[in-house]
């Protein structure tokens, strides 16, 4: 099965109008994770922030990932931590505060708006497979990127947890992404020299299915995609736990191109 999608900005921007549903997303893999070095702490292993680099970030959510790795930001000249939902930002700037060298600012990845060969690196975790014309968005992360700068995309495989929480139910919920490992080089190659994937070994082992059922309905898909009742989801989630424990892979990983 393919990975959860829409393509719908209205859902996306109801869905990150506030960082509810991500915090819910994000504290199930806090506590249930079975790779403790956690996905946010990876993806600084994976990315080369050196002194003195100005960096953007697109789809900043609520700024957890820096939240956790404050001392990264410190060594940049500057930080623009941006997202299309003024909540979201609202809330990394309650989670980080007023930094000299950080700026937070509404911006949509199709129309970016900065000078050519503006930042060292871009990041966009978790993001690109909401964008209508990702050519568009790519071609603009391109442009303001510097000669030689880098571009970091950190998404998810086809074999992950709603994926197998999808067969687990039998429900075809599954829609197109349209940037996931399997075909996101496909969409940098044209504007990037060399891509390459690194990929974070990782699985849920969940021991209350109450909490699995508060993130599989925190998004946009869902519930309004599975024809089972909450309690028939339910039931069946439990009949698959093996001794209190229901284990589910994941499939997180990130392009890195430049």
């Amino acid at each position: 099965m393919g990975n959860i999608f829409i393509d719908d900005t209205k859902f996306v921007k109801d869905q990150y109008k506030n960082s509810n549903g991500l915090s819910t997303r994000i504290s199930i893999h806090d506590k249930y994770s079975t790779n403790k070095m956690g996905l946010h702490n990876w993806y600084f292993t994976v990315m080369k922030l050196e002194e003195g680099m100005r960096v953007l970030e697109l789809g900043t959510g609520s700024a957890v990932m820096w939240a956790k790795n404050r001392d990264v930001i410190g060594k940049l000249s500057q930080l623009v931590l941006s997202d299309m939902s003024e909540g979201m930002l609202a809330e990394a700037k309650k989670n980080l505060g007023e930094l000299p060298n950080v700026k937070y600012e509404v911006i949509d990845i199709q129309d970016i708006p900065f000078e050519d060969n503006t930042f060292d690196v871009v990041i966009a975790n978790c993001m690109l497979y909401h964008v209508p014309d990702i050519n568009k968005a790519v071609s603009e992360v391109r442009r303001v990127l510097k000669s030689g700068g880098c571009f970091y995309a950190g998404t998810s495989g086809q074999n992950g947890v709603l994926e197998t929480i999808a067969d687990i139910l039998e429900q075809d919920i599954s829609y197109e992404n349209n940037f996931s490992l399997e075909n996101g080089g496909e969409k940098l190659e044209p504007f990037f020299t060399n891509v390459r994937i690194e990929r974070y070994k990782d699985s849920l082992e969940i021991t209350n299915i109450d909490d699995l059922m508060d993130y599989i309905y925190s998004g946009i898909t869902f519930e309004k995609s599975c024809t089972l009742s909450r309690e028939e989801v339910r039931e069946k989630l439990l009949s698959n736990m093996v001794d209190g424990v229901l284990k589910l892979p994941k499939d997180p990983g990130m392009f890195v191109a430049w």
